[in-house]
């Protein structure tokens, strides 16, 4: 690969060639939580396991494990260095666009590679929450379906904003929402652009 081929920051190439925070060793690593979301068959699969110190509520390490892209490799690495150190509740709502802008930028096309670090870390910082008896702490991310005709929820619409969706358009291309009484139009429109500004910033 040369210089000039490599459409990335050179944060992205130094966290992609020198990845930190790898979980080496998942059978020893002795987490306090631990999250895994995707699915190695569809091609992306991340593992993020913690340790806190329970005195405190911050996190103490974070390793990580996954099986993706140079985009989800350098996000989920920048994400374990960016954690460590950080209240439990700060950490649960970093989000893709602060990994993002850590990173210095990713191309449009490869945001969504940085959403399952953070999507994994939630799942671990809940699995913490859970191991230690404090179920009341534990945020869901519960779907609330928006497109009662075709059945489209407000996740849907997130993930295909994440795959390239920036208009009304293009999101009825891809789900089908709005295409049956169109009542759903403004809201669906409010969500795209909500979600825009979540998950892409200038940097």
């Amino acid at each position: 690969m040369t210089e000039t081929n490599w459409a990335y920051t050179d944060a992205v190439k130094e966290h992609f060639m020198n990845p930190k925070n790898i979980l080496t060793d998942e059978e020893s690593y002795q987490e306090d939580g631990k999250g895994v979301t995707g699915n190695v068959k569809c091609g992306d699969e991340m593992i993020v396991a913690i340790k806190v110190d329970k005195e405190k509520g911050i996190i103490t390490d974070c390793k990580w494990k996954t099986f993706g892209c140079a985009s989800a490799i350098a996000s989920t690495s920048v994400l374990s260095e960016m954690v460590k150190g950080m209240k439990l509740d700060d950490a649960y709502n970093l989000s893709a666009k602060d990994i993002n802008r850590e990173l210095g930028g990713l191309p449009e096309h490869k945001v969504h590679c940085s959403v399952l670090g953070d999507k994994a870390l939630r799942i671990a910082i809940n699995d913490y929450y859970m191991r230690n008896g404090m179920e009341d702490k534990v945020q869901r991310e519960e779907e609330r379906i928006v497109c009662k005709c075709m059945n489209i929820t407000d996740q849907e619409i997130e993930h295909a904003v994440l795959d390239g969706a920036r208009t009304f358009y293009d999101l009825q291309e891809m789900s089908k929402v709005g295409t049956g009484c169109g009542e759903c139009k403004e809201e669906v429109t409010q969500l795209l652009e909500a979600y825009k500004a979540k998950h892409f910033c200038e940097v």
